[in-house]
């Protein structure tokens, strides 16, 4: 039978279940997770000069803005495939990676807000580190706001691309430059400024070295699965 040219342009999806490997991967990834969230409670003592349990926030909080990080540098770096192949994968796996990192800013923003509230006691503050990925939020999520405005697949996926790859420039800006070149911060320096000749307690390391790795993982694994769903979606609007 003939598929046709609307099949033959879909994209090919696996439906086999996961391998061995993958599945004792994914165990091995909540395995980890598990562990580090163990660490963040029961191993690492707590900071100095901060209120309360609030320095446990963040063993989370820090991680979840580094994978949000992560995953804008991952989706530019896909739109940059995307110009050059013109493969939609790329585009899809860009945009996956945007609606992933959105979700990670968000959940930092939250945990942020957390431990500013029993800190500052106030949940927003206005301090640099608040307002720098607040624009983070609001750039990613104008790049959906384009994606659902545009129709045409490849109009759209240059334009995508072109925006996604523009985030490679503001992303390490907003998270690294832009804070740092403010005249104050409320930060603890330990934990914003890694140039600071600051000794940190060593199980505290480990747990955030460990929790920051486990949630960069997290996004490449939930990443792929996205991927998956997309490419799904695509192949049944291809055959409709």
């Amino acid at each position: 039978m003939n598929p046709g040219p609307a099949s033959a342009l879909a994209p090919a999806v696996d439906t086999r279940p996961p391998s061995a490997i993958w599945r004792a991967l994914g165990w091995l990834l909540w395995l980890w997770i598990a562990l580090a969230i163990v660490g963040a409670f029961l191993w690492a003592p707590l900071a100095q000069a901060f209120i309360g349990q609030s320095s446990r926030i963040l063993f989370f909080h820090v991680p979840m803005a580094w994978a949000s990080f992560v995953a804008f540098l991952a989706a530019g770096v896909w739109s940059v495939l995307y110009l050059v192949r013109r493969d939609a994968d790329h585009d899809r796996a860009a945009a996956a990676a945007v609606e992933l990192g959105l979700l990670f800013a968000i959940l930092a923003t939250v945990t942020g807000s957390m431990w500013a509230k029993v800190m500052w006691h106030a949940w927003w503050n206005g301090d640099p580190r608040q307002t720098s990925i607040v624009v983070a939020l609001v750039f990613y999520a104008a790049y959906l706001v384009l994606r659902g405005a545009v129709e045409d697949p490849e109009l759209r996926g240059r334009l995508c691309a072109a925006y996604a790859v523009l985030g490679l420039v503001v992303a390490p800006y907003l998270y690294f430059v832009a804070p740092r070149m403010a005249s104050f911060t409320l930060h603890p320096q330990p934990v914003v400024n890694t140039a600071a000749k600051v000794d940190v307690e060593i199980r505290m390391l480990t747990v955030l070295l460990a929790s920051s790795l486990g949630f960069t993982a997290l996004f490449f694994w939930v990443h792929r699965l996205r991927l998956r769903l997309l490419r799904i979606d695509a192949r049944k609007n291809t055959r409709t």
